[in-house]
């Protein structure tokens, strides 16, 4: 949720970020107009109160034969407190309905427009070439034994899959390379409820234009998470925490997305699927630090990146493919060698203090008052990063170099093999 006092004082800020968004204008300024109504209601909602507080302490002072008067008085006013205090919750549920469907305001910088506008940042590594005709991430996968996309629709339908014998090994040594490189960086992991509360979802922005990507159990009204950062950021609502130094936690989860937005998009392999297994970066810090701290997630996305041999660019993401909670996202985006082209393998969200604002979560200032932190999400390892690594990496035979970085994790095995012709 943006900041009341910033539409109040600054709505040309909050203005030119709905614009850069692509989104209305006018909401800024009926906003606007409802806070005006809401502090009006809300004053005349104290004032009344007030009174009627006055007045029956001059109803208990009465004489005996004023009473009954008096208390049919005090009747009557308690009725019109009763009416303004409902006109008070009417104006206060209006500019919250109002604001909660206003954007965060992006960060200084962030480029306008839709999900084509974005800037590359920087481009690191080569791309590969190899001398043989290139084969994509399931045929290879398909003869590695290690992706079943076949019985995984039996199972459970399209965009399900299996990973198996090294597939299946592979995703937990990259996990676990990934957690590995969190917990160096002082992350506390996590394993986190799958299933939240229609609150926590809400408030960590989730139900608002892409709500038809979100599963819901509706007999139990719990939603199933696309993300551990949802869990993660409802970890400390209604909370006051600490947070002179970051506090980071990297939650390792499956993940499920119904992709209700992207029929017909990346059906072949697992790209694109509704089941995935991802670990998230997730950091409370001040929000003064937050521009930084945004900078760390992406440097260590970045390392992973290195350490696995991939090719990959970082783009600035443009304001109106942002999602109504980040003020600026960084996606890296890897090639994909029988794709042709770069394919986001991850991101990293600074949310400033629109989720905890939602969420209630504050810190103390150093004048004792509380304050709303910031957050920031960024993925260090998730399934899709398979793709990349199984085309990067291949050889002419269908066979899979492991890179260095993940041997360790696979028991030293340097060459993944396939099991058929």
């Amino acid at each position: 949720m943006i900041d009341p006092v910033l539409l109040r004082e600054n709505p040309d800020i909050i203005r030119r970020s709905q614009e850069a968004r692509g989104d209305s204008v006018q909401l800024v300024d009926e906003a606007i107009q409802a806070d005006i109504e809401r502090r009006a209601a809300i004053t005349a909602f104290e004032e009344l109160r007030a009174e009627q507080n006055a007045f029956g302490k001059q109803v208990a002072k009465a004489p005996k034969e004023q009473k009954k008067e008096l208390v049919a008085q005090a009747q009557q006013l308690a009725g019109r407190v009763k009416e303004a205090q409902q006109a008070a919750n009417d104006a206060d549920a209006r500019f919250e309905q109002l604001v909660r469907s206003i954007g965060n305001p992006i960060v200084d910088g962030v480029p306008a427009g839709g999900e084509d506008d974005f800037v590359v940042l920087k481009t690191v590594g080569d791309i590969p070439e190899f001398p043989f005709e290139a084969r994509d991430h399931l045929e290879l996968g398909e003869l590695l034994g290690a992706i079943d996309m076949a019985r995984g629709a039996k199972v459970a339908g399209a965009r399900f899959s299996y990973l198996r014998g090294i597939g299946a090994r592979l995703e937990l040594a990259l996990m676990n390379m990934a957690l590995d490189k969190a917990v160096r960086n002082e992350f506390i992991p996590m394993i986190t409820p799958t299933l939240v509360k229609p609150e926590i979802m809400q408030g960590t922005g989730f139900l608002g234009a892409h709500a038809d990507e979100v599963y819901h159990l509706e007999n139990d009204d719990l939603y199933l998470t696309g993300t551990s950062e949802v869990a993660l950021a409802g970890y400390h609502a209604d909370e006051i925490i600490e947070v002179d130094e970051p506090i980071r936690y990297a939650g390792w989860s499956t993940c499920y997305r119904r992709e209700a937005g992207s029929a017909g998009k990346d059906t072949r392999g697992i790209i694109r699927v509704h089941q995935f297994d991802k670990l998230e970066m997730f950091v409370y810090t001040r929000p003064e630090e937050a521009e930084a701290e945004h900078e760390r997630l992406l440097g260590w996305q970045e390392e992973m990146m290195q350490e696995l041999g991939l090719s990959y660019r970082v783009i600035d993401t443009a304001a109106g493919d942002l999602g109504s909670s980040a003020a600026r996202k960084y996606d890296v985006e890897a090639w994909i060698p029988t794709q042709g082209r770069y394919r986001e393998l991850t991101s990293t969200s600074n949310c400033t203090t629109f989720q905890a604002r939602r969420l209630d979560i504050r810190y103390r200032t150093e004048s004792g008052k509380t304050a709303p932190v910031a957050t920031l999400n960024g993925t260090l390892a998730t399934t899709r990063w398979l793709v990349a690594i199984l085309e990067t990496h291949q050889q002419e035979d269908g066979s899979v170099r492991v890179p260095e970085a993940l041997r360790p994790y696979l028991g030293g095995l340097e060459l993944l093999e396939p099991t058929r012709s």
